[in-house]
């Protein structure tokens, strides 16, 4: 099961509607991703909340009456059985209607209240500073392939020292680095190739604790986004996931 898939059927999964095949198949990679673990977590949160905060009352005893009238639908001594059977399932199937619209209504006041992410919001900020570097001809401030001329280009530039690492040797060539703004503040970009594919590289200083990549995927790029040594990164490309996830890990693993 890919991440796409396990979002189309996270809402299914959650009220436990999937068949037994494909709720294995979703235990799966829900063992196998963080990032879909975090997303699956957020819907589960998102489920109890509602669940435990709407308020139930106790139906009036004139309510199957009233929604008899609505339905066109008659009591009378002289109804048989299966046509009693047949009413009293359209009563209980507008009722079941009823409450599953009022559970959508609190699920979409939840999104409109509390939003997207600051992290969601973020990942489509530095795919659009990826998107406009492209479109502006404007890559690179510095050109360079050397670590020890790229570096010290950012001297006086920013109020810290980016981490600069020469990945040639693992298929990753650095071509460069340049100036952007993301999160408020400036930051260090570094450019990176693989192939005909280029990799935006931001970093900035951050006060959260190390931390394993995180997975978006937005408007056909991939975003990873992590924490090491007080300073966090952003990846994004056109690369495949798992080309990505080799360039985050390469570049964790050089001093």
């Amino acid at each position: 099961m890919k991440c796409e898939e396990l979002n189309e059927l996270l809402d299914a999964y959650v009220d436990r509607e999937l068949d037994l095949m494909t709720s294995s198949r979703f235990d799966r990679h829900l063992a196998e991703c963080e990032h879909c673990r975090t997303l699956h977590s957020q819907y589960q949160r998102m489920h109890e909340t509602v669940s435990n905060r709407m308020e139930y009352f106790r139906a009036p005893e004139h309510l199957e009456a009233n929604l008899r009238a609505r339905l066109g639908l008659k009591e009378s001594a002289a109804e048989s059985l299966p046509v009693i059977t047949v009413s009293r399932w359209r009563l209980w199937a507008a009722i079941a209607a009823c409450a599953v619209g009022i559970l959508l209504l609190a699920g979409l006041w939840i999104q409109l209240v509390h939003g997207p992410s600051s992290s969601e919001v973020l990942a489509h900020d530095v795919v659009s500073s990826h998107v406009r570097s492209l479109l502006a001809s404007h890559l690179s401030d510095v050109v360079s392939t050397d670590q020890h001329t790229v570096k010290p280009w950012f001297n006086g530039k920013l109020d810290f020292a980016p981490v600069v690492k020469d990945l040639s040797s693992d298929g990753f060539p650095l071509v460069g680095g340049r100036l952007d703004y993301l999160d408020k503040r400036p930051v260090a970009a570094l450019i990176y190739k693989r192939r005909q594919h280029t990799i935006n590289l931001f970093t900035w200083p951050s006060q959260a604790s190390d931390s394993s990549p995180r997975r978006f995927s937005i408007r056909g790029y991939h975003v990873l986004q992590w924490t090491h040594s007080q300073m966090t990164y952003w990846a994004v490309s056109d690369l495949n996931a798992a080309e990505l996830d080799a360039f985050a890990r390469d570049f964790e693993a050089r001093p």
